[in-house]
This record gives structure tokens, sequence and C-alpha cells, in this order.
């Protein structure tokens, strides 16, 4: 092993000794003389140096043999924010399989949307994450099989199938391997909560570190759309609620607002049409509240500005929201043009109205799901009340959405997408930029053009140029410039 190396383990040994939650899902650690592995923050009592290994993910633990702590529970801990900086073959590789497309699809189809050869992505991801994407996407099918057996009635043969085992035979195995306890078994542990189906699957969603909940959960209230999302209750106590478009069918989610010092996660619940769905539901919910940040490292790099640090300061673990669905994201992009935030999203409820495709049944307010990008393309969308040019650019959009000339799935190539949403006419720079931003998750996107920015950098006595020193965490900057004293949020160009 090379001094560097040396360093880098008595690092996480050091992590592990203080029960560092920052670390948590950036690595794991395994006990050599328990078999057992766990997050850096695990509880238990410190193991001794040289009992202890060290894994870049689950799957790699798994991999070696260990088994999961029935205590620190590693694979509900949030993931780690460094692919969503690179956003390499290994970081679109991991949204992919997140979103599911392994089970779907298998190596092949993950290997075809990255453009490699499935040997090429093998060799990538065991390089980078110590498992391939077959390993991978078994520790995740295990943790959906989890919380289905400890969260809902669901028969146990009906969790296999919906976790994405090909077997009932291969479910088991993989529980006993994982867990060193039967599906049975596992159920019967007490869980934090316990629902059937008609009550939705109950979760915690993990993130790491300080959660500005009451500034994320304003920005998406400000964007509510009618009848795809809702927000109820007050500040401090308000509960998100919005349609999912998804693989096997359709989902409702509802999302709390914590209260201070809740602990890190947000209480979520899920209503699915159909239980294959929960891996991806889950996976896009985490984007859209941007759970798998690292709010340590964007405080430290902006922070170090003198002129953004009371900012940073003053709203510890701001967060950069994604999106639920990225076509759905660069829709609302193009409505919003030119427009206030509250015009962009009456836009958006009248096209959900007569293009949304109708739930089985209204739930609350939530009676559609968001119009898919076929559709649109063929839609005259003389409703809007748009400039004819603006309508244009709309359905050429959702055409090239549809056609696969341009794609927004979690895998996507962000610089690609770029180019050839810049390629369309109608999408200018901003446009591309914010659809980069939310729908392909980009931490590192700035938007100098932006009217909310452009008075932010003035109040600060800062210029565009002054943000190359924000990187790799610039998306973080924006949205303290929006959230800056002063700044009113319902703007053009601000959606």
């Amino acid at each position: 092993m090379t001094d560097l190396a040396v360093q880098l383990e008595d690092s996480r040994y050091q992590a592990v000794s203080s029960r560092d939650a920052r670390f948590d899902g950036v690595f794991y650690f395994a006990v050599a003389t328990t078999g057992i592995y766990c997050r850096p923050s695990c509880p238990a009592v410190t193991p001794k140096r040289v009992n202890v290994r060290f894994y870049p993910s689950a799957a790699a633990a798994q991999g070696a043999g260990f088994r999961a702590c029935r205590r620190c529970r590693p694979d509900a801990a949030p993931g780690s924010a460094e692919w969503n900086v690179r956003a390499d073959l290994a970081g679109r590789a991991m949204r992919l399989i997140g979103d599911g497309v392994v089970d779907r699809e298998g190596v092949r189809g993950l290997a075809d949307r990255l453009g490699y050869s499935s040997r090429q992505v093998h060799r990538r991801l065991t390089e980078e994450l110590g498992a391939g994407p077959v390993a991978l996407a078994r520790a995740q099918r295990a943790h959906t099989a989890r919380v289905l057996l400890q969260t809902t009635d669901l028969p146990v043969t009906e969790i296999a199938f919906a976790a994405g085992f090909a077997s009932v035979r291969q479910f088991n195995d993989t529980i006993r391997e994982i867990y060193a306890l039967t599906p049975r078994e596992l159920r019967a542990r007490p869980a934090h909560r316990r629902g059937g189906t008609p009550g939705g699957i109950p979760l915690r969603l993990a993130h790491r570190g300080p959660y500005a909940a009451r500034e994320v959960f304003g920005f998406l209230q400000r964007r509510t759309i009618t009848g795809i999302e809702e927000m109820l209750g007050t500040p401090g106590v308000r509960r998100y609620r919005r349609t999912l478009r998804l693989p096997y069918g359709t989902g409702i989610a509802e999302v709390r607002e914590p209260r201070p010092r809740h602990g890190d996660w947000l209480d979520c619940r899920l209503h699915l049409t159909d239980p294959r769905d929960l891996s991806t539901a889950v996976q896009r919910l985490r984007r859209l509240f941007d759970l798998d940040a690292d709010p340590y490292a964007v405080a430290e790099r902006l922070g170090a500005d003198p002129r953004l640090r009371p900012l940073v300061t003053t709203r510890p673990g701001l967060r950069s929201p994604g999106a639920a669905d990225g076509e759905e994201l660069a829709v609302r992009a193009v409505l919003g043009q030119q427009v206030s935030v509250a015009a962009a999203a009456r836009l958006a409820g009248t096209l959900v109205a007569a293009y949304g495709k109708p739930l089985a049944a209204p739930d609350g307010g939530l009676t559609h799901v968001f119009p898919e990008p076929g559709t649109l393309a063929a839609a005259a969308l003389d409703e809007l009340g748009m400039p004819d040019a603006r309508r244009r650019a709309l359905r050429t959009l959702a055409a090239a959405l549809a056609d696969g000339t341009v794609r927004l799935d979690a895998g996507a190539d962000r610089d690609t997408a770029e180019r050839d949403l810049l390629a369309l006419p109608g999408i200018g720079p901003w446009t591309a930029g914010y659809i980069r931003m939310r729908a392909l998750g980009d931490p590192d996107v700035f938007l100098p053009g932006d009217a909310g920015v452009r008075h932010g950098l003035a109040a600060l006595g800062a210029t565009a140029g002054d943000a190359e020193a924000w990187r790799p965490w610039r998306s973080y900057a924006l949205h303290h410039l929006w959230n800056a004293p002063g700044h009113t949020p319902d703007t053009p160009k601000d959606i």
C-alpha cells in the first residue's frame, strides 16, 4: 500500500472513531472480527484499527462477504456527492442504476445508454466503487426489499419481484447473505414505522449535514403547479405533495418539512400503483430535494469568499433543488421564459389540465401526471395564450425529448445535453443552463443573465467573473444570491 493510501485510510479511521456523519455514504467500513459493515457514524464501539477494512460502496463490502449492520443501517446512507460533481462515466452509471435501469434493461441497456461497452462499464465501476453494475444493482434491490418488508404488508413473494429480483430463491439468498436473516425474520424486526399498502410506504430520506428546509420548501411552493403538485400547511409544518410518472405506473409522494433538529432525514410517504417503482421514485425525490449534497464542502468553498460568507452563514445547508422528472422540468423552463414565477406556474397548470394524464382517482388537489413529450409535440397549445414563437419552441423541445434527440434522463451527459438544447430554436443560454442545473443536477451552473443574480452580485459588490472562485459549487451560490436580503423571488427568468 502506498503512503498516500495509508494516509487516506488513517483519515477514514479517524472519521469512524469520531462517528463523523459527514462521511456517511462517502465510504463504508467493515470489521473483520464481526463480519459486519457500517457507515462511519455508526454508534457502536469503535473497532480496533487492525480489524477495519474500508470500501467505496455498500456493494463492495457485500461482495467481500460482510453483512449490513442492523444498528446503523448502512444501506440507507445518503449517496456520495462526488458523482454529482464529476458527472463522469461512473457518476452517470450510478444515477442510472439508482433509477432502476439495470433491473429494467440489464447491463447491456445500461451500457447502451452510456455509450460504452458492457465490459468498459464493468471495469470502470469496479475500479471506482469496488463492484460492478450487477452487484451495485443487487445492493439496491436488497435495500428496496428491506424497506418493503419492514414498512408494508405486501406478501413476501410480491416483494421479491417488486424489488427487482428474478426469482424468490435469489431474493431469499440475497437477504440472508446481506442481513443474516430470512425475509420473514427481517420483517419481524421493528422498523421506525409500519403501514399497510393502503396507507402508502413510509420512508426516511437521509441527508448529511444541515438542511435549509424552509428555503427548499419555499422554493418548491412558489413553483407549485395545480393538478400535479400542492403544498399544504404553513411554513415549518408544510407537506409537499406531487404526482410521479414512473416506468411501471404512477405515484404520489408526500414529503414533510422537517422541524429544526428533527434529524438527518425527510419523512416521506409514497403511494405507488406498482411497487416495482419504489427505488426509482426514491431516487427521483432525492434528486428533487438535493439530498446527496455535501453542505460542508459547499460551505467551505463559498464561505471562503468574504462577500458570500454572510449569506452562507445565515442559511447553512442551503440546497440546489433538482427535478423529479427532467423532461417535465425542461418544459416548465420554456414556459417560464420572460414571465414571472407565478405566471409560469399558471401556464403550466393550464398545460396540465389540457394535456396531462388524469389519475385513476384524484387525491386531494392532485389530479394528473405531467403531459408526456410526445403528447405536447403534437399539440396546438392554443390554451396557453403564448406567442407563436414560444409555442413552436415548446413543441420543438417536446419532439426532441420524445425522439431522443435531447436526453435528460439520470445518466445523460451534461455537456452533450446542453449543446443539444442550444441547437433548438427558442432555447438560449439561460434556459439551457437552468435545465442543466435542475434536470441534470449539475452543482456548478452559473446564470449571469438572470435578473436576480445580477442584483445579488451588485449588492455584494461582486461581478460574474468572481464566480469562477466558487467552482465547483456555483449552483449553490446562485441559490444564495436568490435568497439574499432584498431579492424578490417572483421575477422573470427566476423560475
